[in-house]
């Protein structure tokens, strides 16, 4: 007796799924929010950036 569909078989469905993202290059294009983690694309125009992330200049 063997259970009614096997673990490999449930492996079709890519809800969470983060693919190259054609802007930056990077792997963080969320396929099913459509918009790339790292620089925005798919959610504005202008580059994703915050004063956070650059170093200041003494």
């Amino acid at each position: 007796m063997t259970k009614g569909t096997a673990s490999m078989g449930k492996k079709s469905g890519k809800s969470h799924l983060c693919i190259r993202c054609r802007r930056c290059g990077k792997r963080a294009y969320f396929v099913r929010h459509k918009k790339c983690a790292s620089c925005g694309y798919g959610k504005s125009k202008k580059l994703r950036s915050y004063s956070w992330q650059k170093k200041r200049q003494h």
